[in-house]
Order: C-alpha cells, then structure tokens, then sequence
C-alpha cells in the first residue's frame, strides 16, 4: 500500500557462540570432569576514574548553569534599577 510504513531488513548479528570444548583423554583411563567456568559478563567494567570524570564534569556543568542563572537575575535587577531610577527622572520634569 502506498502509506503503509515498511520497516527495513535486518540481518541477524554474527554473535560468537561460546561451545564448550570437550576433552578427550588418550588413554582409556577415566579422568574426573573438568570444572565448569562460568560464563563472562558482557558488559564491560568501569574504572573508578571514569566515574570520577563524569562526576566532575557534571559538577563543572552545573556550575556553569549557576553562574549563568545569577548573571540573567543580577542583570534583570539592575535594568528594574535603572527603569525605575530613569522612570522617577521623567516624573519630576
């Protein structure tokens, strides 16, 4: 149909399979079954000091926007200063 949304093809991701290999002794003697590791995150680890920047730059960040906040009120205090102090002027005239 002419509206209808078509999603696109997707292959399926090339995942590496995790087999366990099996060992076989050569000789016919009966060895004890090898221990099972466990399985590997996937995810990958984070260092402390990664954590560390990110602290510090959303510290920094914030920072910034506080300095900017108490400029835009200093600014807009001092121009309800000025109005009024220019508005008292030209009622005296």
């Amino acid at each position: 149909m002419f509206l209808r949304p078509q999603l696109p093809e997707t292959p399926t991701p090339n995942l590496p399979t995790t087999a366990q290999q099996v060992h076989v002794p050569a000789c016919g003697c009966q060895h004890p079954a090898p221990l099972a590791t466990p399985p590997q995150r996937a995810f990958p680890s984070v260092g402390s000091g990664a954590v560390a920047a990110v602290i510090v730059g959303c510290v920094a960040v914030v920072a910034l926007l506080a300095a900017v906040v108490v400029t835009a009120v200093s600014v807009a205090v001092a121009a309800l200063v000025l109005r009024s102090l220019l508005g008292a002027q030209h009622r005296r005239r």
